[in-house]
């Protein structure tokens, strides 16, 4: 699969090699890829690899580009954020990266979903003290309500500038709040919640009755994006136009942590009923999962927006980083010196470790890395050198994302998020 991957990516001289995330199997599992490499090639009028043969495939490889197409791709990419948060940490940038990546690589459109819907319906909170009186007082909306809903909405723009900072390509993009523009999906919300019954969402998602209806509700719409019909003007150059494309039979490809993959599940076994019977697919998007990205305290912490110590903020300084990282990565080596020298580390509990197999693009200086931290010999014997390496990587990465983002205004944010044809 690597290899048929790679012949419709390297070969074809978008990028110059797989992603590191691929290589390392971090992206470690999929729905229906093969058949998302069949229409590209059909796409480049290429052949798939020949499959015999046990050798691994060249991670660098000498692009063969064939004939530009001349039509639409055929197909998208749907990812998505729910704004719970002002500063979004590195365990948030991990889908998106991988994201831009498989953009540039297969030169395709591609639409975020900004939940600031869902973050309300499970998060919002209704104070009748802070409803409007009328009055309008110290410049507030004397009609407004009781309750957080415009807090929510004001995160996604704010969240929208750390997801546009990760290189995107601007003119393929579509970034969009379902509070703006679940008007367009509405048709497709509404096919959806035809055709999935109450008993099916609760046994997926565990909610009973004591769940508001929007909980209920809510996988519908972060469901509709997987339909291209969604998107008629963005997918389909419509917008009172020829139409460039037909958006209705584009094939969907989602990248997601691997936890997201029972509202896709769901959303394949009634796609069939949401497009024409000559989609490629039959409607079921395509799915290619990410591995769990450690917390710093390790397998038994997590992440949260509330304790800074927790996670590596994209706001964090290179002193925060650097605090946090030695202070509270959880270590796999060992008590002592001796010990170390003797057992080596146990890299699949060392939070540093494991953070450079996201972030450290050098893959033999990763198995270098590896192979002195595990014996405990060479340079990186111990936990303090190799978190010193961790730290090192990780203000590079931050720094570069926080200067593109101090360059995304909010008449950018605007630009990405107005409806325009992205093919």
């Amino acid at each position: 699969l690597l290899r048929r991957l790679e012949n419709v990516t390297v070969k074809q001289g978008t990028v110059d090699r797989l992603h590191r995330f691929l290589r390392r199997e971090i992206f470690f599992s999929h729905r229906d890829i093969e058949k998302i490499c069949e229409l590209l090639e059909g796409w480049y009028g290429v052949s798939p690899p020949p499959m015999d043969g046990d050798h691994d495939v060249e991670m660098t490889t000498e692009a063969t580009p064939a004939n530009t197409p001349t039509t639409p791709c055929p197909i998208y990419l749907y990812t998505g954020r729910g704004p719970s948060s002002a500063a979004m940490h590195l365990g948030h940038l991990v889908p998106f990266l991988f994201t831009a990546w498989l953009q540039k690589a297969f030169q395709c459109p591609l639409v975020i979903q900004m939940t600031d819907d869902e973050k309300f319906i499970f998060k919002g909170e209704y104070a009748s003290e802070n409803s409007g009186d009328g009055t309008g007082a110290n410049g507030l909306d004397p009609n407004r309500t009781g309750d957080n809903l415009d807090y929510f909405a004001n995160l996604t723009t704010e969240n929208a500038k750390d997801i546009i900072a990760c290189d995107f390509i601007p003119d393929k993009t579509f970034l969009f709040s379902d509070l703006d523009y679940v008007g367009r999906m509405y048709p497709n919300i509404v096919r959806i919640w035809k055709a999935v019954t109450v008993n099916q969402v609760n046994g997926v998602f565990g909610f009973d009755s004591s769940a508001n209806i929007g909980k209920t509700a809510f996988p519908a719409i972060q469901a509709a994006p997987s339909f291209g019909s969604s998107f008629p003007n963005v997918l389909g150059g419509g917008n009172g136009g020829d139409e460039v494309a037909n958006p209705a039979t584009l094939a969907c490809l989602i990248p997601c942590a691997i936890d997201q993959d029972p509202y896709f599940r769901l959303t394949r076994d009634i796609a069939h009923k949401l497009v024409p019977s000559h989609h490629p697919l039959q409607g079921k998007p395509s799915l290619i999962h990410s591995k769990f990205f450690p917390p710093l305290q390790g397998a038994q912490g997590k992440m949260s927006s509330s304790d800074a110590n927790s996670a590596i903020f994209l706001t964090d300084t290179p002193d925060d980083i650097e605090r946090k990282i030695k202070q509270h990565a959880f270590s796999g080596g060992q008590d002592t010196k001796k010990k170390q020298e003797e057992l080596g580390a146990n890299l699949d509990v060392d939070v540093s470790y494991q953070w450079l197999r996201f972030f450290l693009e050098d893959d033999d200086e990763l198995i270098r890395i590896g192979k002195e931290y595990g014996s405990g010999s060479g340079e990186h014997w111990s936990t303090g050198k190799v978190k010193a390496k961790l730290v090192a990587v990780l203000k590079d990465l931050v720094e570069e994302h926080q200067e593109r983002r101090n360059a995304v205004t909010d008449e950018v944010v605007k630009q990405w998020m107005t409806e325009r044809c992205i093919l």
